[in-house]
């Protein structure tokens, strides 16, 4: 490591990005699971030119498909080896709510000094375990409360309600992709948000995002 990058990674302050992804057997069909992970890949590709001496932009993937799991440990986007995502089984998305909480909780992972992480959920149908106590708990911990939360509905089956209760505003908006091609542009406009805090003088500042132009 040169002598700048160990100072920039001494110095700079973690920004967390958090995904949580439904991989349930049910995002095996239509290009789904290809186009989310081409869309996660290409995301995590554009953070690698943000990072800069004041903020570190890091990345985790939790999955839920079957079983809940961490798929990328949080570490910077220049760290992050991407591998493809499959598709199987049911939508344990409280379990998911769990994880993401102890993750963004535990001051061993994320330190005090780092900025608001940004959590994005992403499914294309309905929880198959019990939801409403895991987000609950979530959003109500101290940092997934203040946490910028953004979600993606996939295909008509989607469960908006659960999707809206996440956001914890009626008013907020809950993404729909209708085709594969409207995966990519959800996260590239994941992207935008995250860097535009990251070159913000105060980063922890709330985003601004254009409100057309996005057909999702």
């Amino acid at each position: 490591m040169s002598r700048l990058k160990e100072f920039t990674t001494q110095s700079a302050r973690p920004l967390p990005v958090v995904l949580l992804a439904d991989v349930s057997g049910s995002m095996g069909g239509d290009g789904k699971i290809q186009a989310l992970n081409h869309a996660v890949r290409e995301m995590i590709e554009a953070f690698l030119d943000e990072s800069d001496l004041r903020v570190e932009i890091q990345v985790a993937v939790i999955t839920f498909g079957g079983e809940a799991r961490i798929h990328l440990p949080l570490r910077p986007s220049r760290e992050a080896a991407w591998t493809d995502l499959e598709a199987s089984g049911g939508t344990p998305m409280g379990a998911a709510f769990n994880i993401a909480r102890e993750l963004i909780e535990d001051r061993q992972v994320i330190p005090g000094r780092a900025y608001r992480p940004t959590i994005v959920l992403v499914s294309d149908g309905q929880p198959t375990d019990s939801w409403q106590e895991p987000l609950n708990a979530l959003l109500e911990s101290e940092r997934g409360g203040k946490a910028f939360r953004m979600a993606m509905a996939i295909g008509a089956d989607a469960d908006h309600d659960v999707l809206q209760a996440f956001l914890g505003d009626p008013e907020a908006r809950v993404f729909q992709a209708g085709e594969a091609r409207q995966i990519r542009q959800f996260f590239q406009l994941v992207t935008m948000s995250v860097s535009s805090r990251s070159r913000s003088a105060n980063p922890n500042s709330t985003p601004s995002l254009p409100d057309d132009g996005w057909d999702l």
